[in-house]
């Protein structure tokens, strides 16, 4: 019945926070738009039309033409997909590697902390876009290597929040009542600790999708990342990246630069929502 009542509390304050409601709201129309892509446009991304070279927009291409003739909403759609995609598996890997060697770190100390956190300091000497560079130049441009390189190099903030949580738990009482019950150290931190870390790894995984997003429309505009015809919203930019394309033709920009915000905006609301909803110590 607590945790009832406690989803209860929490889903109270979530739903009576307006920026967070708005993120909801814009984040599932996108991906809505995204999965359900083949549904809604019966364009080819990828089908030029040379007739209608960088035209704007119309009956028939809603959002115009690019410089190959290609539909601009279509390509809109379907490079959201792949940039959604590569923000949340890229999430979901760092997370995985932040969370293990966090949760190991905080809870055995000794040598086996001072290894990952050295290792911690290690990634975080260096500038991140300076390694994904690197990175993504030896590995190629594609979205499983965009994904890869996002997993590899983002773990760091993850893993010092969950061995912080994990320090400040693990000589509680109960951690040491399920010791002196028989259970493992794996057990314990399984069955104890994570979830009562959870709420704090919900928020940090809501902004490292939004970075994710971010990280990947920095390398496909720079030609590292997703590899063309792919669409995906930081290549849509790279394309448009010409003075003449900038100052006339606002239709080839525009529309991926305001996906890339409004996702990225969204996603911070909501993140901001479920940190004010899982705090104990706001109102309600």
């Amino acid at each position: 019945m607590d945790i009832k009542i406690k989803s209860n509390i929490a889903f109270k304050k979530f739903k009576n926070n307006k920026l967070a409601s708005i993120g909801v709201i814009i984040l599932v129309t996108l991906l809505f738009l995204s999965i359900l892509a083949p549904l809604i446009t019966s364009i080819d991304m990828n089908k030029v039309d040379l007739s209608n070279i960088s035209s704007s927009p119309s009956k028939e291409h809603i959002l115009g033409t690019d410089e190959m003739g290609r539909d601009i909403f279509s390509r809109l759609i379907y490079g959201g997909r792949v940039s959604l995609l590569v923000g949340v598996v890229g999430t979901i890997m760092q997370m995985l590697i932040g969370v293990t060697l966090g949760a190991l770190a905080g809870y055995f100390g000794g040598a086996i902390d001072f290894i990952i956190m050295r290792i911690v300091d290690i990634f975080m000497c260096f500038p991140f876009f300076v390694i994904a560079i690197t990175m993504a130049a030896i590995l190629g441009p594609s979205v499983l290597n965009v994904i890869i390189i996002i997993g590899v190099l983002s773990w760091t903030s993850i893993a010092r929040i969950v061995r912080a949580e994990v320090l400040t738990l693990k000589n509680m009482e109960y951690i040491e009542a399920s010791k002196a019950m028989g259970l493992n150290s794996i057990e314990i931190i399984l069955s104890h600790i994570l979830p009562n870390i959870l709420p704090s790894i919900l928020v940090a995984a809501t902004l490292s999708i939004a970075n994710g997003i971010l990280t990947e429309a920095a390398l496909s505009f720079l030609g590292m990342g997703v590899k063309l015809p792919q669409p995906s919203w930081g290549n849509m930019l790279a394309a448009a990246q010409n003075m003449s394309i900038l100052q006339n033709e606002w239709w080839q920009w525009l529309p991926p630069g305001l996906c890339v915000l409004l996702t990225v905006l969204s996603i911070n609301f909501l993140g901001d929502g479920l940190r004010d909803a899982l705090d104990p110590k706001t109102k309600n």
